[in-house]
């Protein structure tokens, strides 16, 4: 498989990318790497670092790069020829069967929905992050693709954290829960009513509305929200991770038994550390696309973009943007047949 690597994306010089590449090159025997940016630059990161272009990395020039600041629609209107973009139009004409950038997350999202398009029948792509609980691991549907959704894109979120999870976690038959105010039917606002019955008449294994902490305490194995919310969640997770440890490692030095204690317990800390690591997996991907583009962190580590770039090599053996379009269909929720079959019967019931 080959895969095209945002080499100029991400908080870090392309050395940080390159040094992942070199290595995934290494231990996947199967791919090869397309590496994007400006070619001036990544053949002086090249040089410094004795790598060279062989049959399997090849240096794909691209003049500009989407920096973070910058607003996603850069990469399709001003910034055409920017390493993203040309990532996404690599994979749009079967140059390559995935992206993995740790640049501009709204960019990746733009580039790749233009360049690529949608599977048939999938209206919107979504973003799935992995996320841990006190048992596992489970899938965030919508993680900040989309923060304005309908219940038709809130059903095929459904599906899409359906096969991350089968494909991504090893879980057959995933308990899928829709995130709300309350467990109760009724509970919520008008576009999670409305997306409650369209998932309770769905061929999946739909367990109702979940709450907030039913997320990080093994509660189901997907959770499906709009992008608005599920962003929000997944960066309040992911600080109050940070602080929590910030908060841990102060009590402990107040004092000299305290910090005995901690020195101690320093292996069960790592442990604790790792089931929240990012770099395990590398990045999000988007899903529904006619492609792969794995999206990881600005502070993408060299682990981190190794890892991402074997999830997008795993998903293009199983094709993935297929299995969803396929899946798409067996539940009747194709945005094809929606306002036909969906529309009228959320109108007679008081929904959207």
């Amino acid at each position: 498989m080959r895969i095209a690597v945002d080499a100029m994306g991400g908080d870090f010089t392309p050395a940080t990318s390159l040094e992942a590449v070199v290595e995934a090159l290494d231990m996947y025997p199967d791919v090869e790497i397309l590496y994007v940016g400006h070619k001036e630059k990544l053949a002086y990161y090249m040089e410094k670092m004795r790598v060279k272009e062989s049959d399997r990395l090849k240096i794909v020039h691209a003049e500009t790069v989407v920096e973070m600041g910058e607003p996603s629609t850069t990469a399709i209107k001003s910034k055409k020829n920017s390493s993203i973009t040309v990532c996404a139009t690599l994979v749009a004409q079967k140059m390559a069967d995935g992206v993995v950038s740790p640049g501009h997350t709204g960019a990746a999202v733009a580039a790749s929905k233009v360049r690529m398009r949608m599977v048939p029948g999938v209206d919107r792509p979504c973003i799935g992050s992995i996320m841990p609980n006190v048992t596992g691991k489970w899938i965030l549907a919508d993680a900040g693709g989309n923060t304005d959704c309908t219940p038709l894109n809130l059903a095929q979120f459904a599906v899409m954290g359906e096969l991350y999870a089968q494909y991504g976690l090893g879980i057959k038959n995933p308990r899928i829960g829709l995130l709300s105010v309350g467990g109760e039917d009724a509970k919520g606002n008008e576009l999670t009513k409305a997306t409650f019955k369209i998932l309770s008449k769905m061929p999946i294994n739909f367990i109702g509305n979940v709450e907030g902490h039913d997320t990080f305490m093994g509660g189901c194995d997907v959770v499906v929200c709009d992008g608005f919310v599920g962003n929000v969640l997944l960066k309040s997770a992911e600080s109050l991770a940070m602080a929590t440890f910030q908060w841990i490692n102060k009590a402990f030095r107040k004092n000299a038994l305290r910090l005995t204690g901690a020195l101690l317990a320093k292996d069960a800390f790592r442990e604790i550390k790792a089931v929240s690591n990012f770099e395990e997996y590398g990045g999000a991907p988007l899903l529904g696309l006619n492609g792969l583009c794995i999206i990881g962190h600005g502070s993408s580590t060299p682990k981190a973009i190794r890892n991402a770039i074997r999830v997008a090599n795993e998903f293009a053996i199983a094709n993935v943007p297929e299995q969803i379009s396929k899946r798409i269909y067996e539940c009747g929720i194709e945005k094809e047949v929606y306002a036909e079959k969906w529309a009228p019967m959320l109108e007679k019931t008081g929904g959207l």
